[in-house]
């Protein structure tokens, strides 16, 4: 038989007709030969050999082979006297056979897309929720841990909490039963214990159903220390190292193990360029979340240095970015670099990197660093107001802002509420000050993320082998609906603020001795836009604070996070609606009087 004329990766079925079969290919340059064993040949080393393409691929149709079938490849070469068997590094399903032995499986693609009239929310208007779905909600996975289905079953919870985008940690197969996400085998592979390929497509349309968009977090700067059949994949190594799709020189180290990809190589750069299209065109994700984009720009991530650059790298991520806003420039990327480098949401064009957007170090370590220590004396507002106003090449929207995430909520530190108060997450201060955070992260310039459980002041830090504690929603009904509350505003929901979707911002008041911070947003200004959002950083109260306002007349306080509906022992300090008159303070042609509680945020409009 000759090899196959179907352009496909993997295992691919296909019906043309007359006849139905699966085609498969794989790219082995150092293979003497390749044939491929599964169900549909009872394990057979020689029924179904590939042949040579003549460009290091190989290929064949199988008409016996259908979805739902276990397969390996089965390459043989001099260096390697045995068979070596080897996952397909494009499978898309894995599973485990009556053995334990682990083998692809042929996918289906029957999940089609089904919910019509949906489209991605605008980049301004997004408000995300950051899941790993192992410990969101435990039902339907391994041993009983977290699912696509028991995620799904809390899509219509986070709908009405204000979200409407989910960022999935990584799904990609990795090898043991435990982890994050962080450390793949097979990025093509979706957990088969989450649902598989399909269960994700399902979920995606369930949200989609409900107007929520789904981000994917995606790992190209390494594999897993193991990286499973991936290492020394058709048998070739130099000097013992990882073989064909890693760098086998001193680019090969990482924080992680020796397993970062090699960018240089044409087959490796179509291979992730193929995972991420495959996500974003055939799985219906609105988008992607690249893990340490700087260990993919450059070798040593921590100390990012010049030096260490790799050339091979940068250039990956423009040629994907720009794959991405030549085929659906709807979706967005955003990196994790944690530089605060402009060039990384600069466009491909411009010699950027072509992210939209990147999540921020300066924010989330400011706002933090702010809110968690215990002596009032020490929060910097020059710190904060430059966090607040800070930009990317002029755009608020090239920056995702949080005070929670699992990087954040891990790695020797723990969720704020937690760190605030150690041992006593459900204090008065974590509440106060972990939700004054809140109120930062979702009235700053920039797209707002909040971490899964972080609306019901959940403590500790995450630990991917514990379920989050959903009794803490029970226990905690005001602080989830503060959440909610902000979140609305947050989105427009009331046509009266308009000015939080927009670019605009002016930290205009920024009183270190008092540690009270004010600022301006607006969209177009005018009533409904206009937006001036106060915050109490300190354990006093005021019943007549006197700042500037950009526009007169009433001005109607349409939150304030010390009502004590959000908690019985907030002290629903009156934050009363205050008129605007003439006058000039903070560079403002009026000024008005508010009432300010205790760590309070505090967030006016007019109608």
């Amino acid at each position: 038989m000759p090899a196959s004329t179907k352009p496909s990766m993997g295992a691919t079925p296909y019906n043309d007709g007359a006849q139905s079969g699966t085609t498969f290919r794989l790219w082995a340059p150092f293979a003497g030969s390749v044939a491929v064993a599964g169900e549909f040949n009872n394990w057979s080393l020689t029924a179904n050999p590939l042949f040579s393409e003549l460009n290091d691929f190989w290929s064949v149709d199988v008409p016996v082979a259908a979805p739902g079938q276990m397969y390996k490849f089965v390459i043989q070469n001099s260096a390697s006297p045995a068979p070596l068997w080897r996952m397909d590094p494009y499978a898309r399903q894995i599973a485990h056979d009556p053995a334990n032995n682990l083998n692809g499986v042929i996918a289906t693609s029957e999940q089609g897309y089904d919910a019509n009239g949906y489209s991605t929310p605008a980049w301004n208007e997004l408000v995300i929720y950051e899941m790993h779905i192992r410990s969101f909600i435990y039902g339907g996975g391994y041993q009983g841990t977290g699912s696509f289905n028991s995620a799904a079953t809390k899509l219509a919870y986070l709908r009405d909490l204000g979200i409407n985008a989910i960022e999935l940690m990584p799904l990609g197969e990795f090898t043991g039963d435990i982890s994050a996400g962080y450390n793949p085998a097979y990025i093509f592979a979706i957990e088969d214990e989450f649902g598989g390929p399909d269960g994700f497509r399902a979920f995606v349309n369930q949200a989609h159903q409900l107007g929520i968009a789904v981000i994917v977090d995606v790992v190209y700067n390494h594999l897993g220390d193991s990286a499973g059949d991936m290492w020394q994949f058709d048998g070739w190594s130099q000097n013992g190292n990882g073989g064909i799709y890693f760098y086998n020189d001193w680019r090969r180290f990482t924080g992680w193990g020796q397993t970062r990809f090699d960018y240089g190589r044409g087959e490796v750069r179509q291979y992730l360029s193929d995972n991420a299209l495959r996500w974003l065109q055939n799985r219906f994700a609105d988008g992607l979340r690249w893990d340490s984009v700087g260990s993919i720009r450059n070798v040593n991530d921590q100390n990012n240095d010049p030096a260490d650059d790799l050339p091979d790298g940068w250039s990956l991520l423009q040629w994907i970015n720009s794959e991405i806003v030549q085929s659906q420039p709807w979706k967005i990327s955003i990196a994790e670099d944690m530089k605060e480098n402009e060039w990384i949401t600069k466009d491909s064009g411009s010699g950027g990197a072509g992210f939209g957007a990147q999540w921020s170090s300066a924010y989330v370590n400011t706002i933090r660093t702010a809110i968690i220590g215990s002596d009032d004396a020490f929060r910097d507002m020059g710190a904060v107001a430059e966090a607040i106003g800070h930009k990317y090449n002029n755009s608020s929207f090239q920056r995702v802002i949080f005070t929670e995430s699992h990087d954040a909520d891990s790695n020797g530190a723990q969720r704020v509420p937690e760190m605030i108060w150690p041992g006593n997450a459900t204090s008065w201060y974590s509440k106060k000050r972990s939700t004054l955070g809140a109120a930062l992260v979702m009235t700053s310039p920039g797209i707002p993320m909040i971490f899964m459980g972080q609306e019901f002041l959940c403590g500790g830090w995450f630990n991917d082998d514990q379920p989050l504690d959903w009794s803490n929603a029970a226990n905690f009904p005001g602080i989830t609906q503060l959440y909610r509350d902000l979140m609305h505003l947050r989105r427009n929901w009331f046509n009266n603020t308009r000015g939080l979707r927009g670019q605009n911002v002016n930290v205009h008041h920024v009183n270190e001795a008092n540690k009270v911070i004010g600022f301006h947003r607006w969209d177009q200004g005018g009533n409904g836009d206009d937006v001036v959002v106060v915050v109490n950083f300190g354990n006093q109260s005021y019943p007549n604070y006197s700042l500037g306002f950009p526009r007169g007349g009433l001005w109607r306080v349409r939150f304030s996070s010390d009502w004590n509906g959000y908690d019985p022992a907030f002290s629903n300090w009156y934050s009363y609606d205050t008129q605007a008159n003439s006058g000039s303070m903070d560079n403002m042609n009026f000024v008005a009087n508010v009432g300010l509680g205790p760590y309070t945020a505090i967030i006016l409009s007019q109608d």
